[in-house]
């Protein structure tokens, strides 16, 4: 994740966990990866916005979620609260993201189905179908991450494939946001921007035509976990270019 008004912190180990009054944070290449209380699924950052447009899909409909980039568990956990019945599947990359998020993140009270993994080479081999595809992917360090070059394609396309009908894609992004939303837009109807105060990432949710930002934000304020987190999240459709 990246803070509006960050700053670099000083070499330290690649991945750590640090623990302050607020909770405990996943720091991995000086990146604020994932947060975690344990009274609280909710984050009050930006995966509560990764996390809230599972709540488009109607009561019932979502039977099993895919997480690529699953980092500390913090966008599975919300889900686990929202979409309880659902099956999760987890991919992460890093092995000592997993470690970590399986050591001080309670990340095996979730009931994910966890692939240590390449998000690419997991969308290109896997064949089941899910209800939702939240892909929450980045490379670098510190202030500067950005996506891999499979994203959008081919990457999102191969995630489109994977979707059952009326299922929704969710991509986290940053400065890429404009190239991503135009992808989404050639291939879904439907498409929601959602950004957070004090973030600068950009959360776009892609799906069928009624998916829009009035009613999201709606579901979103009447859910009894998820309305906590309403005032920091701003909803709005994307037409057009997507910028």
């Amino acid at each position: 994740m990246k803070r509006r008004s960050g700053k670099r912190g000083k070499p330290r180990a690649r991945v750590r966990v640090q623990e302050s009054r607020h909770g405990r944070s996943l720091i991995v290449d000086e990146t604020f990866a994932s947060f975690y209380r344990a009274e609280s699924p909710l984050t009050g950052s930006v995966w509560d916005a990764i996390a809230a447009p599972v709540l488009a899909l109607e009561p019932g409909r979502c039977r099993r979620v895919l997480v690529l980039g699953l980092g500390g568990g913090s966008v599975a956990r919300l889900l686990r609260a929202l979409v309880p019945e659902a099956e999760i599947v987890g991919v992460e990359l890093d092995a000592d993201v997993v470690r970590a998020a399986r050591e001080h993140f309670d990340l095996d009270a979730l009931g994910v189905e966890v692939h240590v993994e390449d998000a690419l080479a997991f969308l290109a081999r896997d064949r089941r179908r899910y209800d939702a595809i939240f892909e929450d992917v980045f490379i670098g360090h510190g202030d500067d991450v950005h996506k891999p070059s499979w994203i959008p394609e081919p990457g999102h396309g191969l995630a489109t494939r994977r979707l059952r009908e009326g299922g929704l894609l969710v991509s986290n992004t940053l400065d890429e946001a404009a190239r991503v939303a135009r992808a989404l837009r050639a291939r879904f109807p439907g498409l929601v921007r959602i950004e957070v105060t004090d973030y600068d990432n950009r959360i776009l949710a892609a799906g069928p035509a009624e998916l829009d930002a009035r009613g999201l934000r709606a579901r979103v304020a009447a859910h009894p976990i998820l309305g906590a987190s309403l005032g920091a999240l701003h909803f709005r459709g994307v037409r057009g270019r997507g910028e």
